[in-house]
């Protein structure tokens, strides 16, 4: 069994051929992803199977999802360890307005960010925007 193998069932998603295809696409990728590129990705497939992997996914802690101010949701593959808690494994995400690529920046952590009782905290998303090192020539 491969390691993409080993690690939907670690999350208890079973691996389908799809679903192996998908993941390994996102981590070729290294950037998050809107549901037309991985469309675009697997033109042959159908689009409900697409949404429902990704959704698959993200329920199960294989992927985040990222509002990086665009209006389209992206996604991208979680880091080893992480379970997408708010009071943990938060980072930064960068947003280019070049390329219009969004980055995860994993080694940048979103402190814990304490809000006033009575407030329930459900999602906490940090974009910097500018321009990413490759549009910026280094």
């Amino acid at each position: 069994m491969g390691k993409i193998e080993e690690t939907l069932e670690l999350k208890s998603v079973r691996p389908t051929a799809m679903r192996i295809l998908i993941y390994k696409f996102m981590a070729n990728k290294k950037i998050a992803v809107a549901l037309t590129d991985i469309e675009n990705a697997f033109t042959k497939a159908d689009r409900t199977t697409l949404y429902r992997t990704i959704k698959t996914f993200e329920e199960n802690g294989i992927v985040h999802q990222i509002d990086d101010g665009t209006g389209i949701a992206k996604y991208a593959l979680c880091e080893e360890g992480c379970n997408c808690q708010i009071d943990q494994d938060l980072h930064l995400h960068f947003h280019c307005g070049h390329c219009d690529e969004t980055i995860c920046l994993t080694q940048h952590k979103i402190p814990q960010i304490k809000v006033p009782d009575g407030f329930v905290p459900e999602n906490v998303n940090l974009v910097v925007k500018g321009i990413c090192d490759k549009c910026n020539g280094l």
